[in-house]
């Protein structure tokens, strides 16, 4: 059976990595000499992406979790970013015996806006990026990665950094480029959240084009029993932009809420 690539480091209580659309879990290479004298650190590969194998069938958030899940730890922390942390809500809700604590970044439970979900996303945006995969399949995800990065007081060094490291394992499989934004534009996880019970801190860039900062009232009011952390001048990678402060306040969250 195909499984994800997970590269583990450190020592200490359990803490899985979850990246986002596009990347792989070298994304996590800057706050990794952070982690690791504390945690023991699994880096998981989505699958299609990075060093992970991509099976052919049905690629969605069900079949995502199922992966994730054959490769990690039986109990340990959470943190997953963007599509990343879709994921790690998917899984806190579903097997909330394996999840001592949940951080996610730039993510929503929704991330496309509605009648009812006013905060997000508009469709259009990840329709776009759908059509023009098929007509310029590396200049559409360098310019999602930029997206990523709009705002940010380090958006030059961000946006040179995601480009350095998102094909150096190779291309993303085509199936997990379409079957991720697919989940991104589909994917409802508002009933799910509403289970989540572990300490769960949601971690958010005001100036992020992706998922908008007065998300962060929409996801309180689902999970009133999480809390949220803004960083004023970052975008949607805070874990790379704001390094040092950013593996400070998460530190304390795992320390401080470890159970």
């Amino acid at each position: 059976m195909l499984e994800p690539f997970v590269e583990t480091q450190g020592e200490g209580a359990d803490l899985v990595l979850l990246h986002g659309w596009g990347m792989h879990g070298e994304i996590f290479a800057g706050i990794l000499p952070f982690l690791t004298p504390y945690f023991r650190v699994h880096s998981i590969d989505l699958p299609g992406f990075g060093r992970s194998p991509v099976a052919n069938r049905d690629y969605d958030l069900n079949y995502l979790v199922e992966q994730v899940m054959q490769v990690a730890p039986p109990k340990s922390a959470w943190l997953g970013w963007s599509l990343g942390g879709m994921v790690a809500m998917a899984i806190a809700s579903r097997f909330p015996e394996a999840v001592t604590q949940l951080v996610t970044v730039g993510a929503s439970a929704k991330f496309i806006q509605d009648d009812t979900w006013q905060h997000a996303m508009t469709p259009d945006v990840l329709d776009s990026f759908a059509r023009f995969l098929k007509e310029d399949f590396h200049g559409t995800v360098i310019r999602f990665l930029a997206i990523q990065t709009l705002g940010s007081e380090t958006q030059k060094d961000d946006l040179a950094l995601l480009k350095q490291l998102v094909f150096r394992h190779g291309e993303p499989a085509p199936r997990a480029l379409i079957g991720g934004l697919d989940i991104l534009q589909k994917a409802d996880l508002r009933a799910e959240i509403k289970q989540i019970q572990c300490p769960w801190l949601r971690v958010y860039g005001r100036l992020d084009g992706l998922v908008p900062i007065k998300n962060d009232q929409n996801m309180q009011s689902l999970a009133p029993q999480s809390e949220s952390l803004v960083f004023a001048k970052a975008s949607h990678a805070p874990f790379i932009s704001h390094r040092d402060q950013f593996v400070e306040k998460i530190g304390h969250f795992l320390n401080s809420s470890s159970r």
